[in-house]
């Protein structure tokens, strides 16, 4: 891994941190300034994001990617500030910086009072999921992913209406007694591996250890580690039966807080499975992946079907969420490489079109005060700029082809099809899938947005700041559908080394169930 002379990772990460501590020296009064000062913050965190995917694609990293120096945080236990990203964690790093103004702008729909305390916890939040994305150090790992559950429960607890207190007390409950166990499992590994090597929570070295024979886990241990890991990333990604707490907590978040939560946060959960699960228990892996595989058929269809029947709208994103990260569950646990980068690059798809469907519903909202679909008609006809969006969002979020998600849906089926382990039953599930998207889209889309117009008093069509925040997701939409390749390429050094080193533990697997 490739060592960076200049701090780009550590200014990407503080700008959002620095930017909520410059709000507390703008007037309580002043909201507009504060939205003003809050987004300036997150767009130059963006350009740095996008500076260092481009030293990161220019060839300044190595295959296993780039990381600034390590420098010392708790000498005593082998813990340091290491930043560093890879072809898997540079797209996850821009897609949060990138989502963050459009976060930033939906709060300019909300209602005025306590704007600044809103928009201060909005941007630690990101600080804090840009930590976690970075860290190569398992000890900063869990520091930034605890910290990350701490703004969003407050965002959700205060301005989530009647519904917010209880919603992000269950959200805390269920992550954080994940995360527990997530600890336990780092002090086991970090044990393990003391035992074995030297004292350090470095990830890379561990992993590095782990490739070369260096550090050997029983096979009993390795998988009581790996199920430790799991819960906490399962109950993140909404794995079902994992997933309880995602409904409420999506519903009742005020779209800022949504966006970030829905389209980045969920991604905790597939990137620590990747980052962690596959790299540090490749032979547990490998026993684990026809179970989880079966909970993530489970949860495709499942959730697809129950977002049929919703008629709040932000609760049917909730449920698509749902649906969508179960499928890249399974693109993960078909443990190839066109699987896994089908998933990551579901994972951008995901984030981006589930922030325009939220942006979709808080349109509506912000108009009649209601997000039940059934209390509208003919929007199709009143408001055709934003019918217009709509319909393409929708037709993304369903997987047409030359739209983002097209491509990492078809990757991920030829990658689960193709798997020794998994195969057809399983593809066959994630099909189901895709047609019951397809099924509750349309319906929404004909139930709000055919017929005949009711009353369209109130429904103007789209503002400018709402034109081009849709128009801009859009065109991310498109760009990524008709240019998949930009996105796969830079994940070929990581996802090869990662399933190079599954290979052996695949086909020890495949000769057991011969």
């Amino acid at each position: 891994m490739n060592v960076l002379g200049f701090p780009i990772l550590s200014i990407t990460l503080w700008l959002p941190a620095l930017g909520a501590l410059a709000l507390m020296f703008v007037p309580a009064e002043q909201a507009e300034t504060q939205r003003r000062t809050a987004l300036g913050f997150v767009i130059a965190a963006l350009a740095a994001a996008l500076a260092a995917a481009a030293m990161y694609l220019g060839g300044a990293a190595s295959p296993q990617g780039m990381a600034e120096p390590a420098l010392p945080w708790i000498p005593a236990w082998g813990s340091s500030y290491h930043l560093g990203i890879d072809g898997v964690s540079i797209w996850l790093v821009v897609l949060t910086t990138l989502l963050a103004p459009f976060a930033i702008g939906a709060t300019w729909g909300q209602p005025e009072g306590r704007q600044r305390g809103m928009l201060a916890l909005l941007l630690t939040f990101e600080s804090a999921m840009l930590g976690t994305f970075m860290a190569q150090d398992m000890l900063l790992f869990y520091v930034f992913w605890e910290v990350a559950l701490i703004p969003v429960v407050f965002l959700i607890g205060i301005w989530g209406g009647a519904d917010g207190p209880r919603a992000a007390l269950k959200m805390f409950l269920y992550t954080f007694s994940g995360s527990v166990l997530m600890l336990l499992g780092i002090i086991g590994v970090y044990m393990l591996h003391a035992q074995q090597g030297a004292t350090t929570f470095d990830i890379g070295t561990i992993v590095a250890d782990v490739r070369s024979g260096a550090f050997v886990i029983d096979p009993a241990i390795e998988r009581l580690l790996f199920g430790a890991f799991f819960a906490a990333f399962a109950i993140k990604l909404a794995l079902w039966p994992f997933h309880t707490w995602v409904p409420a907590a999506y519903s009742a978040a005020p779209t800022p807080v949504a966006i970030m939560l829905a389209a980045v946060m969920s991604k905790f959960g597939t990137y620590g499975l990747i980052r962690f699960n596959l790299a540090l228990f490749p032979q547990a892996s490998q026993w684990a992946a026809p179970a989880v595989a079966i909970l993530a058929v489970i949860g495709i269809i499942y959730a697809a079907t129950t977002a049929y029947a919703q008629t709040d709208m932000q609760r049917l994103v909730a449920y698509s969420s749902v649906s969508h990260m179960n499928a890249i569950a399974l693109g993960i646990f078909a443990l190839n490489a066109i699987g896994i980068s089908g998933a990551v690059v579901q994972m951008l798809a995901h984030g981006v079109n589930t922030a325009a469907l939220l942006l979709i519903v808080a349109v509506l909202y912000e108009r009649r005060g209601t997000r039940e679909i059934t209390a509208f008609s003919g929007l199709w006809k009143t408001m055709p700029v934003f019918g217009g969006l709509t319909l393409l969002v929708i037709l993304a979020s369903m997987g047409l082809p030359g739209l983002n998600a097209f491509i990492g849906e078809f990757t991920i089926m030829q990658g689960t099809f193709s798997s020794p382990t998994l195969g057809w039953p399983f593809a066959g599930g994630a099909v189901i899938g895709v047609i019951l998207v397809a099924s509750y889209m349309l319906r929404m889309f004909r139930i709000g947005f055919m017929g005949d117009a009711r009353d369209d008093e109130g429904l103007r069509d789209l503002s400018r700041r709402e034109g081009v925040s849709l128009a801009l997701l859009a065109i991310a939409m498109v760009a990524a559908g008709l240019f998949p390749s930009l996105l796969f390429a830079p994940l070929q050094g990581a996802v090869d080394g990662l399933v190079q080193h599954l290979a052996p533990a695949t086909a020890a697997l495949v000769e057991v169930l011969r």
